[in-house]
């Protein structure tokens, strides 16, 4: 399971999603991306969903990069438990991620292959996302 192996503190303040992802928004890696269109947090389950998803359409051929890591820990309070007596235990890890984010990148397969790959990679997680392509003439 995707997770720091160290962080400096064990819980984390739930932080904000507003505005756009300025690191990671254009491909640097591969020749196609799937891109995130909204603020949301994306959990070490929905990562790995849609990590297996691209890796069993690519069947052996091509090569991945996942651009992001669950490194913020979510904390839940139990069921029924009356409210105070301080912040409750780490119940798992996320990603956050913004607007225009690349999330995955896969490279060494033709568009079609690629395209259906991340459109079922993208079925597995919580947000509107978009297929991105390297720009054949630019580079």
């Amino acid at each position: 399971m995707l997770m720091p192996s160290r962080t400096k503190y064990r819980k984390q303040q739930r932080g904000r999603l507003k505005g756009k992802s300025y690191r990671a928004s254009t491909l640097a890696f591969g020749d196609y991306g799937l891109k995130a269109l909204e603020p949301a947090w994306i959990t070490n389950k929905q990562i790995e969903a849609a990590r297996v998803a691209i890796s069993r359409t690519l069947k052996r051929g091509g090569k991945i990069w996942i651009r992001i890591f669950p490194d913020k820990p979510y904390t839940k309070k139990p069921a029924e438990t009356r409210m105070g007596k301080g912040k409750g235990n780490v119940e798992g890890w996320v990603a956050v991620v913004k607007p225009g984010r690349i999330m995955f990148e896969i490279s060494g397969v033709s568009r079609d292959v690629a395209e259906e790959a991340l459109k079922l990679a993208a079925d597995k997680l919580p947000i509107k996302t978009k297929f991105v392509a390297r720009m054949e003439t630019g580079g």
